[in-house]
């Protein structure tokens, strides 16, 4: 399996998730801290969101984790939401910002 090729895939999976009250995908927002390939497939994705409040705190994981799952080689995957590091508006890309309005 190469593991490359199938993270590529998963990051193009996971830019078809949206906050729903925001129109950038979750990827370009920041929200996606760590993608973990295994050999064997297994997959762990460490991710955030906004806001510990935010009112998608339920279906994006789960959005995440199907999206994950449906890439050829994934075998398994686990969505961990952390908290640290606090997710700011600077980790957003320069094309979210852009979209956003946001000029820093």
């Amino acid at each position: 399996m190469d593991i490359d090729l199938v993270k590529e895939q998963i990051v193009e999976q996971i830019k078809t998730c949206y906050d729903p009250e925001i129109p950038v995908n979750i990827y370009e927002m920041g929200l996606i801290y760590d993608i973990d390939v295994q050999p064997d497939g297994r997959t762990e994705v460490k991710m955030t969101l906004t806001s510990p409040n935010c009112p998608a705190a339920q279906s994006i994981p789960a959005e995440v984790e199907e999206k994950v799952k449906s890439v050829d080689g994934v075998t398994d995957a686990d969505i961990e939401i952390v908290w640290e590091p606090t997710w700011t508006i600077e980790m957003m890309s320069e094309d979210a910002k852009l979209e956003m309005g946001i000029d820093y």
